[in-house]
């Protein structure tokens, strides 16, 4: 399993959320990422997940 981060932000720049998890997969961790940002009511914010390459994944500004 690897740990991936997901971030997101106010459109002021201020951080609003940053969490790490983890997945077997960079499929599997946009998944998950998304499912946590609806959770939390984040879609339409600016967010990322990365994973732990510093590949980006998943983005919306």
């Amino acid at each position: 399993m690897k740990t991936y981060k997901l971030t997101a932000f106010e459109q002021t720049g201020k951080l609003i959320a940053e969490e790490t998890f983890t997945a077997s997969n960079d499929g599997e961790a946009r998944d998950k990422g998304r499912a946590l940002l609806e959770e939390k009511g984040l879609l339409d914010q600016t967010h990322r997940v990365v994973s732990p390459a510093g590949k980006l994944l998943l983005f919306h500004s």
